[in-house]
């Protein structure tokens, strides 16, 4: 098995598998040797006066512990276990981040428009790479590599506008914070649909990209039509 899980609450929808007991040098080495996926180690976490502060000292950081700790953190990205554990071993509560563009891009998306397309997914009887929920309110799916450069052209042929949708893609010269990464006082990082053996072959993007599109077009919708009914005289 590749995590111990519970089932916790999800937001607006089902269930989410989140990891205990283990280790973050522990889950760390699992993502290199059972994924075969680069990480490093960023940001952490620092009770401060008994709040829990980012280790890079600014005071209003927007991804508390969950960010690289310099510039040129590509350099750092390994797939050996042993400099992993040995960068673990150093830095034993820092945030776990992988970069996008080699094993896998990530297609991101608000949670709400996630879940719902997760739904819709399910229905169509897809197969799923895993996906991350982060305290943020995004969601993150895992995809094969080439994602960046097709998504464009692939909503267009959807019918699509890719400006107004909130959906952007993860690919060379990014990152993603892993599980359990922590986020400040917001959370840690979960899967929405964890590592398996049976989705190792990851999805490519034309296979997911219609579901996301339309879930994303749909929160977009409902959005605008909460504000609508808020705005409305009267109320």
């Amino acid at each position: 098995m590749f995590v111990v899980e519970e089932t916790i609450p999800g937001t607006g929808a089902g269930h989410i598998p989140k990891q205990r007991g283990e280790t973050l040098l522990e889950t760390a080495v699992r993502y290199t040797e059972e994924r075969h996926w680069d990480v490093f180690a960023g940001t952490w976490l620092e009770a401060v006066d008994g709040v829990h502060r980012c280790s890079c000292g600014v005071a209003k950081c927007p991804a508390p512990g969950a960010h690289p700790t310099r510039s040129d953190w590509a350099a750092q990205a390994t797939g050996s276990a042993t400099t992993v554990r040995r960068m673990w071993q150093m830095w034993p509560t820092a945030s776990i981040l992988i970069p996008t563009g080699h094993a896998f891009d990530t297609i991101s998306v608000p949670e709400t428009a996630g879940f719902l397309a997760l739904a819709r997914m399910e229905r169509m009887e897809l197969t799923l790479g895993p996906v991350t929920l982060s305290p943020a309110g995004r969601m993150e799916f895992f995809v094969l590599p080439g994602a960046s450069a097709k998504v464009p052209g692939l909503i267009r042929s959807l019918g699509w506008s890719l400006s107004p949708l909130d959906l952007s893609v993860r690919g060379e010269g990014a990152y993603v914070a892993a599980p359990p990464t922590r986020f400040g006082s917001r959370g840690a990082v979960q899967w929405a649909s964890r590592p398996t053996p049976a989705n190792r072959w990851l999805p490519d993007a034309t296979e997911l990209i219609s579901p996301l599109a339309y879930a994303c077009g749909r929160d977009r919708q409902d959005r605008q039509d909460r504000q609508d009914l808020k705005n409305r005289p009267g109320r």
